[in-house]
């Protein structure tokens, strides 16, 4: 379960920061909180 939360984590990590340089900033910038929030190395919404 961890390994997959850090894969999706990183997943939308790498979304959120491909949407900003295609200047999407608001969408980019959700898929980076989503990405931190859902990540378990940090703050993560399953604990």
């Amino acid at each position: 379960m961890y390994f997959l939360l850090w894969v999706i984590a990183v997943i939308l990590v790498v979304s959120g920061i491909v949407a900003v340089f295609r200047r999407r900033f608001l969408w980019g910038l959700l898929l980076i909180i989503v990405g931190l929030l859902v990540g378990p190395g940090g703050v993560s919404i399953f604990h």
